[in-house]
């Protein structure tokens, strides 16, 4: 093993998000006993959950953390990987399914893709309703940024790395001068946007359970919902014109929203920003005139199910109120588009992130001028920032990485024998923590009939997607393991 790696750092810092972790699982016990419910099997799990990590945090009280880009990269991977089991365990516990199941629907809760592996939503218990909910809430803002500013507390010389190493998009920034204060803003914001959005859909109609439920799925844009027929359930265009809204907002780099508090609007300005919902609005329009020409539905109806299926895709929440699969190959296609683009950096949605498409367009652009011009001096400017061919050269390799995914996840399941339609979109809606695709896991579909080992590596791609592939290929690379 390589001496440079600080093992009990990464040890100590596992146990702390372990640690953290049960202290959020008693809140969907406390939900069972509201509903008495039989939570005992829960209860004793999390009271073990938190009783090992607690021994293991306490016996290395005396060690410093200073976790280093290759050991912050370890640790979030193992985290991801200890995420999925101790989600899984509870639902074992009170569902019939087995333990691939049950792991592959924790990490579609913890990534936020949304993607389920259950036909009978409503007939689970109320606290593993919530707990699916739940996953989403912590993994949206990423329970290791939580951690991050725990940690900082501890020894802040080990936090930028960790933060490096889970946070999604091309670069890291941050408002306050420590990254545990960016952290701790940021869960401020991301918990004032879930309250307001549950007290919204409460005043709307719905009842208090839903509300808190949804609004934890909406702004992680996670997806999972209390009803089979997910926010079609609801007849209300309040909620789901409610539900659209709270879904591009968390779509937006939350360090946007923050210096909107400090009255900097900045943020808002960004070209990603700009272009992310000149998109929206754009894949919206189009949707909508296709609804409206290809049924007997009214413009406003249309309006509604389109601006909401378009919010739904693009930030990758996954949440449905009716099939789009049935308004036509041309709204496939729309859909499909908003798939392959997803929300923006900084945000809790997933995919390739409107920013990097902005980059390789303008790249495109400064190439064909250089054939024109070749003694020219061209850059690319990025909202007045001219950028750096190292971050070129990352973006590029990104592409290639997440390409490279959802094709190997394409083919097998291709191979697997599944039709190209559900192959593809499989791939795209896992890898892109999308959740619904098309065909056998359109909208009203679910995951379910995968075997086993499909559902396996669906979720190893899931974490591959929530941590923008680098982190977790890093660990494939054999230089990684060398001592340097």
């Amino acid at each position: 093993m390589i001496k440079t790696l600080d093992i009990k750092g990464i040890v100590k810092f596992i146990t702390i998000i372990g640690t953290i972790l049960p202290i959020f699982f008693i809140l969907p016990i406390l939900i069972g006993l509201f509903y008495h419910e039989d939570v005992i099997p829960f209860a004793i799990f999390d009271g073990i959950l938190f009783f090992i990590n607690a021994t293991v945090l306490f016996m290395l009280r005396g060690n410093k953390i200073s976790l280093k880009v290759k050991g912050s990269i370890i640790a979030v991977n193992l985290i991801w990987i200890l995420l999925g089991i101790a989600g899984a365990i509870p639902l074992m516990l009170y569902t019939s399914i087995d333990f691939s199941s049950a792991f592959f629907e924790s990490i579609s809760g913890f990534t936020t893709t949304g993607a389920t592996i259950f036909s009978e939503i409503e007939t689970l218990p109320k606290m593993i309703l919530f707990l699916r909910s739940l996953t989403h809430w912590l993994g949206g803002m990423g329970i290791i940024v939580l951690g991050i500013g725990l940690l900082s507390i501890i020894n802040p010389t080990g936090s930028l790395s960790m933060f490096k190493a889970e946070s999604t998009g091309i670069s890291v920034d941050k408002i306050a001068p420590k990254i545990r204060d960016t952290a701790l803003m940021l869960w401020i914001i991301y918990s004032f946007l879930t309250l307001f959005d549950m007290l919204l859909l409460k005043y709307f109609g719905m009842g208090w359970f839903d509300a808190i439920n949804h609004a934890f799925s909406t702004i992680s844009t996670g997806g999972f919902s209390t009803k089979n027929s997910s926010l079609g359930y609801f007849d209300s265009s309040a909620i789901i014109w409610t539900t659209t809204i709270f879904m591009i907002i968390s779509g937006i780099n939350f360090l946007a929203h923050l210096k909107f508090l400090h009255r900097d609007y900045s943020g808002y300005k960004s070209e990603e920003i700009k272009y992310y919902i000149y998109i929206f609005f754009i894949l919206s329009i189009l949707l909508t005139a296709i609804h409206t020409l290809s049924g007997n539905i009214e413009l406003k109806e249309s309006l509604k199910h389109s601006f909401f299926t378009i919010a739904s895709v693009l930030t990758t929440t996954g949440f449905a109120t009716l099939n789009y699969e049935e308004w036509g190959h041309a709204a496939v296609m729309i859909v499909f588009t908003a798939m392959l683009i997803g929300g923006t950096t900084g945000s809790t949605a997933g995919g390739v992130k409107v920013i990097r498409y902005i980059i390789v367009f303008k790249n495109m652009l400064t190439e064909i001028k250089r054939v024109l011009h070749p003694n020219a001096i061209l850059s690319i400017f990025i909202d007045g920032k001219k950028l750096k061919s190292s971050l070129l050269t990352s973006i590029f390799g990104f592409f290639t990485l997440y390409a490279l995914t959802t094709v190997i996840v394409m083919l097998y399941l291709y191979a697997r024998g599944l039709d190209e339609m559900t192959s593809i979109s499989t791939a795209l809606a896992t890898v892109g923590n999308i959740g619904p695709g098309f065909a056998k896991v359109g909208p009203v579909e679910n995951y379910g009939f995968f075997s086993w080992y499909d559902k396996w590596v669906l979720s190893i791609a899931m974490i591959i997607g929530r941590l923008e592939c680098y982190t977790v290929y890093l660990l494939l690379y054999k230089e990684f393991w060398k001592k340097f």
